[in-house]
């Protein structure tokens, strides 16, 4: 098992991506602390991994605020007696054309609870002089997508993992990121209240011909936090169907007038 014995804690591991990222730890071996905003949903990823023979301890944390995340720490430790792997995973995206408080929330959920995560955290691993983080980003940190203050955040996400692994290379500590493309989670759940075909539209742009689950982000996220990927850090891994590859509508546009 490739993290036999690691306590790993995930922060928004109350669904999505985040609770597919506790159970696949938990199946290889750690002992896992889903953290979410929402103490029910954390408490149903903790049994069904207990469920299933794991080990999970759920904290109920608001990860934008400095005292709740301290809070989430200290229990943390009491609990397990350190943190092996952090995963930065929790986040929000309010769209488009959002007024000041709007933008000032996307940027304390997705990018400075990273900052105060790490900051809770970090020093534990460096005295231990080991260590793994993975930090949630998005390919709308990379590009020009919408959601500008939720993209302006993962932007930050990616410069933030790089001097972290910079910082900390010499303490033992890596520092990657993760950025998915679109994924199927319960943060669409609203927008497809309204736009029921969002993912079939969504499709067009992704040359692997589908949007990802889940368990496409977990298994990555999976390889960075475990001993294969020892020699790894300050690395940004795009996890995204091919859909930065290149301009796959342009492209096959291209090619049909070619063969034709």
């Amino acid at each position: 098992m490739r993290l036999d014995g690691k306590i790993a804690l995930v922060t928004g591991g109350g669904s999505g991506i985040g609770r597919a990222i506790c159970e696949i730890f938990a199946s290889e071996g750690a002992a896992v602390i889903p953290s979410d905003v929402r103490g029910d949903l954390a408490q149903e990823t903790a049994e069904l991994i207990t469920a299933a023979g794991g080990v999970a301890t759920p904290i109920e944390t608001d990860v934008s605020r400095r005292e709740p995340v301290e809070r989430m720490a200290a229990q943390a430790l009491e609990a397990h007696g350190r943190v092996d792997i952090l995963v930065n995973n929790a986040g929000w995206n309010s769209g488009d054309d959002v007024d000041e408080e709007t933008w000032d929330l996307d940027l304390r959920v997705v990018l400075k609870s990273v900052y105060l995560c790490c900051k809770a955290l970090l020093p534990q691993m460096v005295e231990r002089r080991h260590g793994a983080v993975v930090n949630m980003s998005s390919v709308n940190g990379l590009l020009g997508l919408s959601s500008e203050a939720y993209s302006a955040a993962k932007a930050g996400v990616i410069n933030l993992t790089q001097n972290l692994a910079i910082r900390h290379a010499r303490d033992g500590v890596r520092v990657n990121a993760i950025c998915p493309g679109t994924v199927r989670t319960p943060i669409w759940r609203d927008v497809l209240k309204e736009d029921p075909d969002v993912f079939e539209r969504l499709t067009k742009w992704y040359p692997l011909g589908r949007i990802g689950e889940p368990e496409d982000i977990a298994k990555p996220a999976l390889f960075l936090a475990s001993e294969d990927a020892a020699w790894i850090t300050g690395q940004v891994l795009i996890v995204d169907g091919g859909l930065t590859a290149g301009i796959y509508a342009l492209s096959t546009e291209i090619a049909a007038k070619a063969e034709g």
